[in-house]
C-alpha cells in the first residue's frame, strides 16, 4: 500500500512545476544576502518540468507568517519560460510589492523565522498588465490562463 501511495504522489508531482535554487534547499534558511539587510537581490532560481505549450512563467514571492497578514515580496510576469531566473535579475515584467516598490523586496521579518514561498505559475499566454500592477490584478489577470504551479519555501529568521 506505501509503494501504491508513493506511486500516486509521483504521479501528481509530474505534473507540478518544480521550483528549486542553488542557493538553498527546500525549507531551509536562505543566505543572508537575499533579505532588505543583505544585499537585497533575488535569489537563483530554475522553474523545471515546464509543460508544453506554456507562453510565459508567473512569479509570486510571499511571506505568510508576517504579523500583518501575507506580505507581498516579488510580482513578476511575462517571463519567458525557459526557466532561468538569475540571481539579481529582472526576469520579466514586475508589479508593485507590499514594499510600495516595483522589484524585489527581500525577507525582513521583524522577528522569529518566516517562511518565504516562491510560487511559479505556467500561462497559456502572456498577460497585457502594465508593470506596477497591484498582486489582486495580477491574480485576476492569471484566471483560466494557468496550465500548472509549483513552489519553493525558503526560511529567513531576523538578522
Amino acid at each position: 500500500m506505501n509503494s501504491f501511495i508513493s506511486f500516486q504522489y509521483l504521479i501528481f508531482l509530474m505534473g507540478k512545476l518544480q521550483v528549486v535554487s542553488s542557493a538553498f534547499l527546500y525549507n531551509t534558511f536562505m543566505p543572508p544576502q537575499y533579505g532588505v539587510k543583505g544585499a537585497n537581490v533575488n535569489p537563483p532560481l530554475e522553474i523545471r518540468n515546464i509543460p508544453a505549450g506554456t507562453k510565459s512563467l508567473v512569479l509570486i514571492v510571499d511571506d505568510p507568517d508576517a504579523p500583518t497578514g501575507v506580505w507581498t515580496h516579488w510580482l513578476v510576469w511575462n517571463i519567458f519560460p525557459k526557466g532561468i531566473i538569475a540571481e539579481n535579475s529582472v526576469p520579466g515584467i514586475e508589479g508593485l510589492n507590499d514594499f510600495g516598490q516595483t522589484r524585489y523586496g527581500g525577507p525582513a521579518p521583524p522577528a522569529g523565522t518566516h517562511q518565504y514561498h516562491f510560487r511559479a505559475y505556467a500561462l497559456r499566454e502572456n498577460l497585457s498588465l502594465p508593470k506596477g500592477s497591484t498582486r489582486k490584478q495580477l491574480e485576476e489577470a492569471i484566471i483560466g490562463k494557468v496550465i500548472t504551479d509549483g513552489e519553493l519555501v525558503g526560511k529567513y529568521s531576523k538578522q
